[in-house]
């Protein structure tokens, strides 16, 4: 199998260790290895203690049995733990799907849910986002898709790029649907545990349907990600069979460190998941105003739920042109859109961390010294 290159990873490979004003990054504000550590004085001990073989390759027994209760239906023994999100999302598509099936995707995405499986061979359908209606989705487009022999849906919620959070009845609405055409269901959840209403929380896919995969991480909605774990949980013993055995041929088991510190930290999810919320609240509140203060220019859709949000721009502009101006100009990085193959007039703004303030002053002087109702910001030249 050959892939093209990632382009949104291209993208930050380029600038994300470069650039001074990071306005779209994905996961949410990080903490050191003291502070975990120092939400149980004790693992200290025990970190330095720590045995630095091989471990279990399915991730070690304590991680698994504290990840099956984020679950209401899921043991330790359906927990198969990864080397991050990617990891496990790589695993899953090129163990479980074949050439010629029918993979419905929703779109917009993160690259691997579609670039995979079309690399594989298999016919990618996406199920795109409306952003005229706060980037709902069609259930009967969904329900088209089905009967026309759609092997795997692919659900994002809470969604990257957009930051929709899908209403609970439609929700179990989707999921029925796909359980009795008998297709399965791979849910990308690593943003759940970000909803701004918690009631408003969704079900996780695989306490829905036997044929789910809900795939989670630490990266996100945590801010760990630098312990490179993530995991899935399946209820179907053949996909997580298939699994486990193509795992061995990628990482075969994970960092032993990672793992420690990554029981560490769900053991403390609340505390971790409180300290997010709050520096995400507290920038919605920024954001808030300043779309307010630029609807001339801009298309401010509020997401639902997670660190992200998918602002249109308007008046025609390019967003290749108008993110690629700001960096130059100020040092502010945002993602347009092209780099999720959803058009050239959004871009994807990232609120999960504590530089916001910093950078969103800066993009608003920036936009009050242009001329933003004309398309003529010009590509710097590279």
């Amino acid at each position: 199998m050959q892939v093209p290159p990632f382009e949104l990873e291209r993208f930050f490979a380029k600038h994300e260790f470069n650039a001074p004003h990071l306005l779209c990054c994905s996961d949410c504000e990080s903490i050191s290895l003291k502070d975990l550590l120092d939400l149980e004085p004790e693992s200290r001990v025990q970190f330095e203690k720590l045995w630095l073989g091989y471990s279990d390759s399915a991730g070690h027994p304590k991680l698994r049995q504290i990840i099956a209760t984020l679950y209401q239906t899921i043991s330790k023994e359906e927990v198969l733990v990864h080397t991050g999100a990617e990891e496990a999302i790589f695993n899953f598509m090129n163990s479980c799907l074949s050439k010629g099936d029918k993979v419905l995707v929703h779109w917009p995405c993160y690259q691997s849910l579609a670039q995979i499986p079309q690399s594989i061979g298999c016919e990618v359908i996406r199920w795109e986002a409306n952003p005229l209606k706060g980037w709902e989705l069609d259930l009967n487009f969904l329900e088209t898709a089905l009967k026309n022999g759609t092997k795997l849906v692919v659900f994002n919620l809470p969604h990257n790029p957009t930051g929709y959070l899908m209403e609970k009845k439609t929700y179990l609405k989707a999921v029925e649907l796909v359980n009795k055409s008998g297709a399965w269901v791979f849910s990308d959840e690593v943003y759940r545990g970000l909803e701004y209403d918690s009631s408003s929380t969704l079900p996780s896919a695989v306490d829905l349907c036997e044929n789910a995969i809900s795939l989670g991480v630490l990266s996100k909605s945590y801010g760990l990600a630098g312990l490179r774990i993530g995991w899935v949980a399946t209820k179907n013993r053949e996909i997580y069979r298939r699994m486990a055995e193509f795992k061995d041929y990628t990482t075969i088991c994970n960092s032993a460190p990672g793992e420690f510190l990554a029981a560490l930290a769900l053991r403390h999810q609340k505390a971790l998941l409180d300290r997010n919320r709050a520096i995400i609240q507290e920038n919605l509140h920024s954001l808030d105003s300043f779309f307010a203060q630029y609807s001339r220019h801009f298309e401010w859709v509020r997401p639902k739920a997670s660190c992200l949000a998918f602002p249109k721009l308007l008046n025609d502009l390019s967003a290749d042109n108008f993110c690629s101006t700001l960096l130059r100009d100020t040092g502010v990085l945002l993602a347009p859109s092209t780099q999720f193959g959803f058009g050239n007039h959004h871009f994807r703004l990232g609120f999960g961390r504590k530089n916001l303030p910093e950078a969103l002053s800066k993009l608003a002087e920036w936009v009050s010294e242009q001329d933003l109702d004309s398309p003529l910001i010009e590509t710097p030249q590279t």
